[in-house]
């Protein structure tokens, strides 16, 4: 149903839904004004929570509605056979999870694996986390991993034994095609935090704290663990460095060595960037501006230039060239998430359009920077792992920034920017996700997407679905009386992103909410095809959430079977399955009778 908003503001609705599956919720709309597109989604309210308008499913619940009212009614059904389905794929997801919890160690346990196992997650990590977010002083690090072998595996130092237990979980997601280290990763993220813990209030303000905590943040992300979202996690994170001063530069502060004031920097550069990206993917304020710090950029060292005597900087490419790169991408990429996510935003369809301006602009630079036979003239240069990890990410700002006037753009001329800029980003996000076999990939990337939790696989999940819409919107338009036929590189993502799903759940994911959700999209696709009628639309689709229960189930049942038994005592609750968080589709404020 819908309601006029009670708030004073004269250009904005809320409307109120609700689902079987998920209870009451709010989408808080603004209206259309001169220059503007049809009403555009803002922010979704749900329970006690409030996802701004970058997230990912925000501006996107639009485009799938008319196929989750369409199966509303028949989901309602608890006899149906697509909703027993989707239920045993449900409570079977929830107790995978209460097993792996279970199985979990209640104290940290001495013991790591062998160490030629060790060496490759530790060098795993350093490429796919290190090489782009700064963290750790890889000589400092690697001679306490060395001593820790020298001593037999005894190490007095809390925290670097919590440091490495979370480098070593990162590592272990891209170690294979399956994650099959995936348990012993999760007892590694549980023993870090357990170690972590027993640190004094002062001992959590040092260098080495604010490492551990950036490090717990990207192995909970990863691996899809803890309770509180990265987004909120990040405040306490960003006020903790201001409080330790990390937001001045080290200049303007008391002396201190030339390793230290880079670390610094560093250290400082990866919580504004990791702040920035939960900022995006929760759709919340950045709630920092340019003017809340002076700390200058990383300097373009190796890190064993650090120890040197009055190092300097390189010409080259270093270990900190693709951080520094990143960086004066910064103020572009803060804009464009403040402008999406805060109040005061003015949110017209001009400043969309400067801000896209300046976003090229420094995305054209960074590309210019990390070209080969740029002004970095070492012939080492950076590797094609973190060249895909950079392009993606920028891609997502651009995709973000344009999403909400999709809809539009297909509509009307003038936002024909927006069209076009999301269907070209969401086909090289997903092409850089799953390349095709001629097309070859980055096969640690390609990991990353399908092993990982958080932004990969969300971001390569959200591309599929704008690249469903793009056909669907094609095929709705089309007044032909023989429609064009449509792009098969375009066609063949919808299947694509099928088998991917199921390659993430192989890899140990549990929720089937996104093999539901472009299983239904394809279908809508394939009945618009065949001329079907709503009737017959609804049975094929149908057919497809049955479907999910014959595809889903075995993976999940192979999942628990590998798990050691544990009791457990209460029976899950399938609708905590159905979460709206921070990395997922909102799919269950889409349940709803309008």
């Amino acid at each position: 149903m819908r309601s006029v908003s009670a708030d004073p503001a004269p250009d904005h609705d809320i409307e109120i839904g609700s689902s079987r599956l998920s209870g009451p919720f709010h989408i808080h709309c603004r209206r259309a004004a001169d220059g503007q597109p049809e009403t555009i989604v803002q922010s979704v309210s749900l329970k006690t929570r409030l996802f701004g308008q970058s997230h990912w499913g925000v501006s996107g619940f639009s485009f799938i509605r008319d196929i989750l009212t369409m199966l509303e009614p028949h989901l309602s059904q608890e006899s149906s056979k697509a909703w027993i389905g989707l239920e045993k794929c449900k409570a079977l997801s929830r107790c995978i999870k209460v097993r792996r919890a279970k199985s979990l160690p209640s104290h940290p346990t001495p013991n790591l694996p062998p160490r030629e196992l060790v060496d490759q997650l530790v060098d795993a990590y350093l490429r796919t986390t290190e090489s782009i977010y700064r963290i750790l002083h890889v000589p400092t690090f690697r001679r306490q991993y060395n001593a820790l072998w020298l001593s037999d595996n005894q190490l007095a130092d809390v925290g670097f034994a919590a440091q490495l237990r979370l480098v070593l979980a990162i590592g272990a997601v891209t170690y294979d095609d399956t994650f099959s280290l995936r348990s012993s990763a999760l007892q590694w993220v549980h023993e870090a935090q357990l170690l972590v813990a027993q640190l004094k209030f002062k001992s959590a303000l040092t260098i080495q704290a604010l490492q551990n905590n950036l490090l717990l943040l990207f192995a909970q992300e990863r691996l899809n663990t803890g309770g509180e979202s990265a987004w909120v996690s990040l405040g306490t994170l960003v006020r903790k460095s201001m409080y330790m001063g990390l937001h001045r530069d080290p200049g303007n502060l008391r002396q201190y060595s030339f390793l230290m004031v880079e670390m610094r920097r560093r250290i400082w550069n990866t919580i504004l960037e990791v702040n920035l990206q939960a900022s995006l993917s929760s759709g919340g304020s950045p709630l920092i501006t340019l003017g809340d710090f002076d700390a200058a950029p990383p300097g373009n060292f190796d890190d064993e230039q650090l120890e040197a005597t009055d190092p300097v900087a390189s010409v080259g490419f270093t270990k900190t060239s693709i951080t520094i790169a990143l960086r004066r991408t910064f103020p572009q990429r803060l804009a464009v998430v403040k402008f999406l996510n805060d109040l005061g935003s003015p949110q017209t369809y001009d400043e969309t359009l400067r801000l896209d301006a300046e976003l090229r602009e420094v995305y054209r630079e960074l590309i210019h920077t990390l070209r080969p036979g740029s002004q970095y003239i070492s012939p080492q240069g950076p590797a094609p792992l973190e060249i895909q990890m950079v392009d993606f990410l920028m891609h997502r700002y651009l995709l973000s920034l344009h999403a909400p006037y999709f809809g539009s753009g297909l509509h009307g001329a003038e936002f024909a920017l927006s069209k076009k800029t999301v269907a070209e980003s969401s086909l090289r996000l997903w092409l850089a996700a799953c390349p095709s076999p001629l097309m070859g990939g980055v096969e640690e990337f390609q990991r990353l997407v399908t092993c990982s939790a958080g932004f990969y696989p969300t971001v390569t999940l959200h591309a599929a679905v704008l690249i469903a819409v793009e056909l669907r919107m094609q095929l709705q338009e089309d007044t032909n009386l023989f429609p064009m036929p449509l792009r098969p590189d375009l066609l063949a993502v919808l299947e694509e992103a099928k088998a991917w799903y199921l390659r993430m759940l192989e890899a140990g994911e549990t929720n089937v909410k996104g093999y539901f959700l472009i299983s239904g999209m394809a279908a809508q696709i394939q009945g618009l095809l065949k001329g079907l009628q709503r009737d017959d639309m609804v049975d094929l689709l149908i057919q497809e959430v049955e479907n999910v229960e014959a595809k889903c189930l075995p993976i999940l049942e192979r999942l628990m079977a590998a798990l050691p038994e544990q009791r457990v005592d209460e029976p899950p609750d399938i609708r905590d399955d159905w979460e709206f968080a921070v990395s997922s589709w909102p799919l269950k404020c889409f349940l709803a009778d309008h």
